[in-house]
């Protein structure tokens, strides 16, 4: 079965415009979801929130928001349900403090937070022992995803994952929306995650928290922070064991962990993402032998806005279930281990690991 490719909505071919779409523009969705708290190792939590049929052996698929995101996301929202459709249950996760609630301890989230995606599964597997486990990963959340397969290799407990619109090279990113209209971007950014902080800093105050408030203190003053070089070298760095900004980005980068992936995988990028320079994008070289590479020339950051202005439809939400169904009716043992002579996918008359390019 092959799925047609991506054509940009009439109207939408502008790269903004598909990546405001979603959080602009579309219709909210309402999901009957079950929420769960997860508690960590640390102490701290993160919720989750369920959608789907219960059976214990129906395929979950864990899906991962972005930054400043969170399990209301609308395409979080929009998978969730589409994966229904398929009669696949998933699980929306937030990163820690996204849910509406700040997280109990001074770290955070970032996008290297992959011990945190680590912990989740593992906790998801004892919930439900018989299920095969996916996950599909959005911005920082895909770059997560793609870092913990290359982390967990052979071991990895997942069947197969799914990353979309990937900040593949940090620093790149960082760099590419300082540029142009995307500085409109980083500026929401620093506007939500600074929001955050101080959210935070007052939950520490109202509970006594000294210990905490002391290690956000630390930080310096929030005064002058304007771009993710500022912010990643004066919060994210010092608040969760990097050297620098320069540090965190290379040990967090998911370009430097494709190659050790050992599970079907597929990508989807455009290559007029605002966030991310072309020369970002990995080459069919650095890719495991069981991932698909989709390269557009259309569809924004995290877009993929197709049909039309009236009737608007949702590439990502038509293809990945599609793909994911695809392996599913393969043999576990195939899943399991990726053929080691070409990507797992119905496209192989495709270079290797890349199409659409």
């Amino acid at each position: 079965m092959t799925t047609p490719g991506f054509q940009p909505a009439r109207g939408l071919r502008n790269p903004h415009l598909q990546t405001l779409w979603g959080p602009l523009w579309r219709k909210p969705l309402a999901l009957a979801r079950t929420r769960e708290r997860l508690w960590l190792a640390d102490g701290d939590f993160i919720d989750i929130d369920w959608h789907g049929p219960h059976q214990a052996q129906a395929p979950l698929v864990i899906v991962l928001h972005g930054l400043t995101g969170s399990s209301l996301s609308p395409y979080v929202l929009g998978m969730q349900r589409a994966l229904a459709g398929k009669g696949w249950a998933s699980v929306a996760l937030n990163w820690r403090g996204c849910s509406g609630e700040p997280n109990l301890l001074p770290r955070s989230y970032h996008s290297g937070a992959s011990e945190d995606l680590a912990e989740v599964i593992e906790l998801l597997r004892a919930r439900r022992p018989l299920a095969p486990l996916y996950a599909v990963g959005y911005s920082l959340g895909g770059n997560i995803l793609l870092k913990y397969l290359g982390e967990t290799g052979d071991a990895c407990p997942l069947q197969a994952g799914v990353a979309v619109s990937v900040p593949f090279r940090l620093d790149q990113c960082a760099d590419r929306i300082s540029l142009g209209f995307s500085r409109i971007y980083q500026a929401h950014f620093m506007k939500e995650m600074l929001g955050y902080l101080k959210h935070k800093q007052q939950r520490f105050e109202r509970e006594g928290h000294g210990q905490h408030l002391a290690a956000l203190a630390a930080l310096g003053p929030l005064k002058g922070i304007r771009t993710f070089w500022d912010f990643d070298g004066r919060i994210t760095a010092p608040l969760h064991g990097f050297n620098d900004a320069q540090d965190y980005y290379r040990r967090s980068s998911s370009r430097y962990y494709l190659k050790q992936i050992k599970r079907p995988c597929l990508m989807i990028q455009a290559e007029d993402d605002p966030f991310v320079f072309p020369h970002s994008l990995p080459e069919a070289d650095e890719l495991a032998p069981g991932t698909l590479f989709e390269r557009h020339a259309g569809g924004g950051h995290v877009g993929f806005v197709e049909g039309s202005l009236r009737n608007p439809e949702y590439y990502l939400e038509r293809r990945i279930p599609q793909w994911l169904s695809g392996l599913e009716a393969l043999t576990p043992a195939a899943v399991a281990a990726p053929r080691q002579d070409g990507p797992l996918t119905e496209s192989a008359q495709w270079p290797p690991g890349v199409v659409g390019r």
